[in-house]
């Protein structure tokens, strides 16, 4: 029986094969509805069409809304990760009091739930008057970014030696400069990598978007949310099809730059 359910067995294969069928059924339906060339979203359909993919770049607030979304996922991924590699050098190089209290701290904003973050961020700026702007939203979304891009930068730091930047050290090189020349190359893997899984995860938030968002900053995920609960097209399908493989190919380039092994497990 051992063997049967060990991490080869025939029973542990079979439970993985159902695991990812359960997981990317759902995905596979949204991409094969978004192909059809009916007013209203059906499967089995008689023939595929570009229709709907056509239709998006003829919707102005769909697209106005995608750039809007890569602009603010760019930003907040560069500032997260810019916050991330001098925390992270802290945490990973020095032993001081409060470090355990700091590192719970950045990593707050993955156990905290978002909805309660979108409150408290939307009376933050109604009482400081920074609701509705651009810059308020970038900053929302790189708090609750910057976990992602410390986790991975840590991962590039811990268990590295010493010995490069010791040396550089010796030869007359300050601590600046031996960050600058030295230790950030060889984090940059690290940094990369938490970086583009921050702009996936800024890119497709929608839940705590939602209180902070106005009008005039409303983001793809919501701009899809708000046509929900208005009329549900094959349209959305077809967006959302765009958004899986632009993901998609996120994640593949991750893989290639830092290993999704160190991303989901932390390994070395």
């Amino acid at each position: 029986m051992r063997s049967e359910t060990g991490r080869n067995g025939p029973l542990a294969l079979l439970y993985h094969t159902a695991f990812m069928l359960f997981i990317v059924a759902p995905l596979a339906v949204v991409a094969l509805v978004s192909f059809t060339s009916k007013d209203y979203i059906a499967l089995p359909f008689d023939g595929a069409s570009l229709r709907w993919f056509k239709a998006i770049l003829k919707t102005p607030d769909i697209v106005s809304a995608f750039w809007l979304s890569v602009w603010l996922a760019l930003g907040s991924a560069t500032i997260a990760a810019a916050l991330a590699v001098p925390s992270a050098v802290a945490i990973a190089r020095y032993r001081f009091r409060g470090r355990d209290t700091l590192m719970a701290f950045l990593m707050s904003p993955l156990m905290i739930p978002h909805i309660v973050m979108g409150v408290a961020f939307l009376r933050f700026f109604s009482i400081t008057g920074l609701s509705g702007s651009f810059g308020a939203l970038m900053l929302t979304h790189a708090v609750i970014v910057m976990p992602y891009a410390l986790r991975l930068t840590l991962a590039a730091l811990i268990g590295m030696e010493k010995e490069a930047e010791m040396a550089a050290m010796s030869l007359g090189a300050t601590r600046l400069t031996t960050f600058r020349r030295v230790l950030l190359p060889l984090i940059m893997p690290g940094v990369a990598g938490g970086w583009m899984l921050a702009f996936i995860q800024s890119f497709d938030e929608v839940t705590m978007t939602i209180f902070v968002a106005t009008p005039g900053t409303t983001t793809l995920p919501v701009a899809i949310y708000n046509r929900i609960t208005q009329i549900t097209d094959p349209l959305v399908a077809s967006i959302s099809t765009v958004m899986i493989f632009g993901a998609l190919i996120l994640m593949v380039l991750l893989d290639r730059v830092v290993g999704l092994d160190r991303v989901l497990i932390g390994k070395k």
